[in-house]
């Protein structure tokens, strides 16, 4: 019994512990199942955090990832022989480089040696404003073969040539021709340095074989000879042989070597010799200086050794003047087949200088090597761009000597009416340089002799930032004008184009769109830009033009929908030359051509003109911010609102007329062609001034210290569009015909007249025009898009 009681017992303790722990299990169960959602929650939080890193990390990179592994360039170096050798460092006053990422580089410096001994005068290399060379520039240039140019400095004058030959199916030689004479009547002295150099990641070798004679050495070329030949009149010769920081420090390095020669009495200044680090014996800059009285002319040939044999026959003396004299010859010939300028009647001084600003473009056609400076909203500091070559023609040798995206568009107008090829390369280099959100950075500062020249704050890039798509401005004009120079080779380029230009263009109608359907906006405008009288819209190229005063999201800008507009015809044209769709392009261009569409964004119906519409207010000065502070900032006088930017009046309204937009029927057409001719607004005997007169900020200083740029200057590229679209609309049937041909024929006449006659005082085509005086103003030489003129010469459009 006893035994039952406690097995009776026990089984009830047993039973109680176990209704114990069940109770106990009862009341963890919440707190596994609070447990297992805490644990759950924490991993989503993790995964979203890692997710959320991920993505940010691949947007972060976004804007430094290649388009596609696809390059435009398919062929480069010497797989295009003809243009592998060139005059391809436009920022020196004469220099030859190959289209080679790292290449050998000769070029030219001098002085004049009693200036530099009295600090008056430094070394001449880069082009420089600073130098106050009388003029400078090409006075002809094929952009393949040869080209001649003349640069007046003081009392001296000097002319380089050169001619490239057996280059057709090789990398063939060269030979540069330096001349130096007095233009008074005492002889003169002159200390020249002819130089070669590499970088210092250049693979291969050079070194001195003598004072006159380079040897060298590069995977591409193999082994090269450079000679100096048929010098005269040479007082004192010294050489320099050591290393280099880089391209950029090459006058640095020879001015921080020259000494006196205590060995000539003190007379002559001298390049140090060899100056290479202890165990060093491998320099990358080598230079001979000859100091020589005028008259004086020498040769430099260079020479490849493709066979090994040694120097072969020299193109020098006699062979090189039938050479340059056969390249000349052809040139004026195909100058003329293509312009017909002696066709239209203009006398020959007309023509020569007309061929003189057509080769200044052609001969500022460089490359570089590098990669841009780079950012957008998801990186907190810059980044490097992928390395990559440009091939590309630059504004200004002396201020802008490096590739800009809406320059370049203008450029290439001149140069496919001249070489289609030339211009397709061009054109496919800066199409290499999109990343893969589409978008191709504006300014291209490749390679530390480019960035050497640039001011910090230019230097970085944002990807939110547009520039004109001009590149597609050409692209219609070689497939309308230019069309029956275009090979099957031509077309199918092109086509190869297509993928990114589709790409390009859909980013602009995703970063530039406008707070309403069918309207853009540019981006770039800061809001911070106190010290700014109107915050400067740099991306629309027009940099200080006046906008809203207000940069806000709500603006609308005139301007860039126009170049949308033309953009999508452009894209529905292409498509139809490359058997693509072009209906979504079409269709496009019909929304944002639509005249009610235009009027309802951009008319004022007041003042009869197109507008910008945003924040703003005419109310608005530079002022100081107290009486004891001397900085100034802008000042606002009345309170802004949402309107049209309707009294100021200049380039941007124009954009509708500019791109042929307005119905050749509308009355808005008449308008606007009535306002072109109006002394107090735009027209003026040397062009169309940027900005009225009439406008509250024309001529008025940005900033304290920025004078007015796009504020009442005569532009050539703006008026170039301008006398395209009169020409287009007095060939257009509509009421406004003869209005239109007969303000064609003054404004050419003008514009024409202006710019020969300020380059035949000055030596010089400049940047933009004095809308008071026509004289010439801003940078010079500026060959880029101001050399148009040719083109409205010609009448090409």
């Amino acid at each position: 019994m006893v035994r039952q009681r406690r097995g009776h017992g026990q089984q009830e303790r047993g039973s109680s512990e176990r209704r114990q722990l069940h109770r106990i299990d009862e009341d963890n169960e919440p707190r596994k199942s609070r447990m297992s959602w805490l644990w759950t929650i924490v991993m989503l939080l993790l995964l979203s955090v890692a997710a959320h890193l991920t993505y940010t990390g691949y947007l972060e990179t976004r804007v430094t990832t290649r388009f596609d592994n696809n390059k435009m360039v398919t062929k480069s170096g010497l797989e295009v022989p003809q243009r592998y050798w060139g005059s391809y460092r436009t920022g020196v006053y004469f220099g030859m480089a190959t289209r080679e990422p790292h290449s050998p580089v000769l070029g030219l410096m001098w002085y004049q040696p009693q200036k530099l001994i009295q600090g008056a005068q430094s070394i001449r290399h880069n082009c420089d404003q600073g130098d106050n060379l009388k003029r400078y520039g090409w006075l002809q240039h094929d952009g393949v073969n040869f080209g001649i140019q003349e640069l007046v400095d003081g009392p001296l004058t000097l002319k380089t040539s050169f001619v490239k030959r057996g280059h057709e199916t090789c990398a063939g030689e060269w030979t540069a021709r330096v001349e130096a004479v007095s233009n008074v009547e005492k002889e003169q002295e002159l200390s020249l340095i002819f130089y070669v150099a590499t970088e210092e990641k250049a693979e291969g070798w050079i070194q001195e074989d003598s004072v006159m004679r380079f040897e060298g050495h590069t995977p591409q070329l193999g082994d090269f000879f450079v000679t100096l030949l048929n010098y005269s009149n040479v007082l004192h010769s010294s050489q320099l042989v050591t290393k280099s920081e880089g391209l950029h420090k090459l006058r640095d390095t020879v001015m921080a070597s020259l000494k006196w020669d205590v060995l000539n009495n003190n007379k002559f200044i001298s390049l140090g010799g060899v100056l290479l680090p202890k165990g060093d014996n491998k320099p990358n800059f080598i230079a001979t200086q000859l100091l020589v009285r005028t008259p004086f002319t020498m040769e430099v040939v260079y020479q490849r050794d493709e066979a090994g044999s040694g120097i072969q026959s020299f193109l020098a003396s006699q062979e090189f003047d039938i050479e340059l004299g056969r390249h000349s010859e052809n040139f004026q010939r195909k100058f003329e087949d293509k312009f017909q300028l002696r066709a239209k009647g203009y006398k020959q001084e007309d023509v020569v200088d007309a061929r003189a600003t057509f080769s200044n473009l052609l001969g500022g056609i460089g490359y570089f090597y590098g990669s841009s400076l780079v950012m957008s909203k998801y990186t907190n500091e810059p980044r490097s761009y992928w390395k990559a070559p440009l091939y590309s023609a630059v504004p200004s040798r002396s201020f802008f000597p490096r590739g800009f995206l809406w320059d370049e568009g203008f450029h290439e107008l001149l140069v496919s009416t001249w070489d289609v090829d030339i211009s397709l390369d061009v054109i496919a280099h800066w199409l290499d340089l999109m990343n893969i959100e589409g978008w191709i950075p504006r300014e291209q500062i490749l390679g530390e002799e480019a960035r050497s020249r640039v001011p910090e704050e230019f230097v970085v890039q944002r990807n939110e930032n547009a520039n004109p798509p001009t590149l597609l401005l050409t692209l219609k004009y070689m497939l309308t004008t230019m069309h029956g120079s275009l090979s099957k080779e031509h077309v199918n380029t092109i086509s190869r184009f297509w993928p990114r230009l589709q790409k390009w263009f859909s980013w602009y109608n995703v970063s530039q769109i406008g707070p309403v359907p069918g309207s853009y906006r540019w981006r770039g405008r800061s809001v911070n830009a106190i010290h700014e009288l109107n915050p400067k819209t740099l991306t629309s190229g027009l940099d200080d033009y006046p906008r809203a005063s207000h940069p806000t999201e709500e603006e609308r800008h005139v301007d860039l929908t126009c170049w949308m507009a033309v953009a999508s015809q452009t894209m529905a044209l292409i498509a139809d030359k490359i058997g693509q769709n072009s209906e979504r392009y079409s269709d496009t261009f019909a929304t944002l051509s639509d005249p009610l569409q235009m009027n309802k964004l951009f008319w004022s119906e007041s003042m009869r003109r197109y507008a910008d519409f945003g924040l703003h207010t005419d109310a608005v000065k530079l002022g100081r911010k107290s009486k004891n502070d001397s900085t100034f900032i802008r000042i606002v006088q009345e309170r802004p609102r949402l309107q049209l930017v309707e009294k100021t009046f200049g380039y941007v309204s124009l954009f509708p007329l500019l791109l042929c937009l307005i119905p050749a029927n509308s009355p808005k057409l008449g308008d606007v062609l009535n306002d072109l001719r109006k002394p107090d607004l735009l027209w003026t005997p040397y062009g169309l001034r940027s900005l009225s007169t009439t406008s509250p900020a024309y001529l008025k200083k940005n900033t304290q210290h920025d004078p007015p740029y796009w504020r009442g200057p005569i532009w050539i590229n703006i008026n170039y569009l301008t006398v395209k679209a009169l020409f287009h609309y007095s060939r257009s049937e509509g009421p406004y015909k003869e209005l239109a041909g007969e303000i064609y024929l003054q404004l050419r006449e003008n514009l024409v007249t202006n710019v020969l006659k300020r380059y035949r005082e000055t030596g010089f085509v400049y940047e933009q025009y004095n809308d008071k005086t026509g004289e010439g103003q801003g940078c010079k030489p500026f060959t880029g898009w101001s050399a148009l003129v040719v083109l409205i010469m010609a009448e090409i459009y």
